[in-house]
């Protein structure tokens, strides 16, 4: 896993936090450094390559030229001659910039979760307007699955929200859905991830079903 968000969210709840800027995911950009140098074990779960709060500087530092844009699926193809068969889950920031970018250019599946409310549903519809625009740079078609977590059948908006979704999206929209969950919620505070923390929930059993729905389809 690849933690490419400043905010750290992915890092904090591993619980090691990179020293210096330097034993994070900015030592590959700022050093060059091979990605399976950052690497730190998750047990259970893999490798990670933490975040730091330095890569907000990312954009400023190295512009938005091609070899930038490009460095994550260089480095990405590197290892991925040493680990052959590894998946890579890369999180992302919330907004545009030269790492969202260089996940775009690298990744071969985009999942983009609408939390089920009308204000997420309109960031999905600007997103999917970014991505049909940057296909023809890319030259080839940007694979995304919208993904609807938050999900609460309590409320009738939660079920608007998703047919207005399909019908925006169509079978880019994921039949699996993240339920409104408090062990999802209760997980970070924990330190653990939700499978750690009550690997019965609702909400483990929904991330579970994702990964089954993807490995369908051909992406796992």
């Amino acid at each position: 896993m690849i933690d490419m968000d400043p905010q750290a969210h992915l890092t904090q709840i591993h619980g090691q936090h990179p020293e210096t800027a330097k034993q994070s995911l900015f030592g590959f950009y700022q050093d060059d450094k091979p990605l399976y140098h950052l690497e730190v074990e998750w047990p259970g779960i893999g490798q990670l390559i933490p975040s730091h709060k330095e890569l907000i500087k990312v954009d400023s530092i190295f512009g938005k030229g091609p070899a930038v844009l490009n460095k994550l699926k260089v480095g990405l193809d590197i290892a991925d001659k040493l680990y052959i068969g590894r998946h890579t889950l890369i999180d992302c920031c919330p907004y545009l910039g030269v790492l969202s970018l260089n996940a775009i250019f690298a990744a071969d599946l985009m999942i983009i979760p609408i939390s089920s409310d009308y204000l997420s549903l309109q960031g999905a519809k600007k997103v999917e307007q970014t991505l049909t625009a940057i296909e023809p740079v890319l030259k080839r078609p940007i694979h995304r699955r919208y993904l609807l977590t938050r999900f609460d059948r309590r409320r009738s908006m939660t079920f608007e929200v998703q047919k207005k979704a399909k019908q925006l999206f169509g079978e880019q929209v994921l039949d699996t859905v993240i339920s409104e969950n408090v062990a999802i919620a209760e997980s970070p505070e924990k330190g653990k991830d939700v499978f750690s923390h009550q690997p019965n929930s609702a909400g483990a059993n929904d991330y579970f079903a994702l990964l089954m729905a993807l490995a369908r389809d051909g992406w796992i």
